[in-house]
């Protein structure tokens, strides 16, 4: 959400932001927000001075009464009742008002950072740089779901049969390589100088609200009926949600979190056969790092976390690439984000598996998350980014430790998480 003031002084700047983002019917919204703007800020004027006015009658009343001028008294008394009643209708728009501007506000992207490549939508991403020898090896991969099956460590028409579509069981070694890679990224970001979480897993309207835009929440969000809690669709919700409505001391910053929840996503729409399996679903394990930080902080904190995704993945042989996201490919809370995708020898191509986000002020905005500092207040900016997700990132590692006689190999930073194999057979 941006400031107020920013749209009221600089509005061509703002309508510049929403073009850069391919999204020119929000254009009006800005008009919009600053005549409902001039319009609150003439009533707050013109309320201020009935309440003068007001508290001069009341007094000239008291004063009138004891000099005995009664009717001149009575003529006052009713100049105040005209007052208290065209104040009783200027307050009904004082408090609809600002109402109604914050809810625009919440529509109006974030200011994109300089740096971000324009464009449409995801085909115009830009590819930054590559990680890691792509290989593509002489024996055929099969698809991620059928090398699970050859060890018996996966099951989907049970889990059709108890949840639906788009949930699975995981058995077996399969299922405890899952819980090893998730493990393994709590330990690899505690020793990376983060601290380890478990959060609530639902949270308020007041933080989905907070911490994502409408439209996200509605694709996104499952909500539990009869009550005001979501299930999280990722850890990144109740970690920033932890901070609402606070004032940090800034030398209690940054602070660097890392938490693991489970997430649950709607996944609305339909999706194409690479899809299929367990790559898109609607319940998922996550380890995720969360950055509070001062806003000249935030840059270097976005490289530095999109760098432990890549340090991560590469300490377990698979190869990746990082894809810097163009402006129509961008949420509108965010200003700059990069894709980490993992390679599929099977594919022969890259896909993600976590992303980067620099949010900017705009979630502390709309949570109240600010900083005390030695010259006052301000917002706080609030960064996310994945560091692990299975099953998703499972599939880019059995494809790049598949053997061709079929076995797995375990990279040593998981084998004290396998009980010591190096191999599944």
């Amino acid at each position: 959400m941006l400031d107020i003031r920013l749209i009221r002084t600089n509005p061509d700047l703002i309508k510049e932001n929403i073009k850069k983002k391919f999204q020119d019917e929000k254009l009006e919204l800005v008009d919009q927000i600053i005549a409902m703007d001039t319009q609150l800020r003439l009533i707050t004027a013109e309320a201020d001075t009935l309440r003068s006015q007001r508290n001069k009658a009341s007094k000239e009343i008291g004063m009138l009464m004891s000099q005995g001028k009664k009717e001149q008294a009575e003529k006052t008394k009713a100049d105040v009742t005209d007052i208290n009643n065209k104040l009783a209708e200027l307050k009904e728009l004082e408090d609809k008002l600002p109402l109604q501007i914050q809810e625009l506000l919440m529509v109006i992207p974030n200011l994109i950072a300089d740096s971000v490549p324009i464009g449409r939508d995801e085909s115009e991403n830009v590819e930054i740089q590559r990680f890691g020898e792509a290989i593509v090896p002489d024996f055929a991969i099969p698809y991620h779901t059928d090398i699970m099956e050859k060890f018996n460590g996966i099951e989907l028409e049970s889990a059709r049969n108890t949840s639906g579509s788009g949930f699975y069981y995981l058995k077996g070694d399969i299922a405890r390589l899952h819980s090893a890679v998730l493990a393994y990224a709590r330990d690899f970001m505690i020793d990376r100088g983060f601290t380890y979480y478990i959060p609530p897993f639902m949270i308020r309207s007041s933080v989905v609200s907070g911490v994502m835009s409408f439209n996200d929440m509605e694709n996104m969000m499952y909500k539990i009926e009869g009550e005001d809690l979501y299930l999280i669709g990722t850890s990144e919700h109740s970690m920033i949600g932890k901070f609402i409505n606070t004032f940090i001391d800034n030398n209690e910053l940054p602070q660097a979190l890392t938490s693991y929840s489970p997430c649950f996503r709607k996944e609305v729409g339909a999706h194409g056969i690479e899809e299929r399996g367990v790559y898109r679903i609607h319940q998922f394990e996550k380890q995720e790092m969360v950055v509070i930080c001062e806003p000249e902080q935030s840059e270097q904190w976005f490289e530095t976390m999109y760098m432990h995704s890549v340090d991560f993945f590469r300490s377990l042989d698979i190869p990746v690439r990082l894809l810097e996201c163009c402006s129509g490919d961008l949420a509108d809370l965010k200003m700059k984000s990069i894709d980490i995708e993992a390679w599929s020898p099977r594919q022969q191509k890259y896909f993600e598996v976590g992303s980067c986000s620099n949010l900017g002020d705009a979630q502390a905005r709309r949570l109240g998350i600010r900083v005390k500092g030695e010259d006052g207040n301000y917002f706080a900016h609030t960064l996310n980014n994945t560091v692990v997700a299975p099953p998703r990132m499972l599939i880019a590692f059995l494809e790049n430790n598949l053997r061709e006689d079929g076995s797995i190999h375990i990279p040593t930073p998981l084998r004290m998480y396998m009980g010591g194999k190096n191999l599944l057979k």
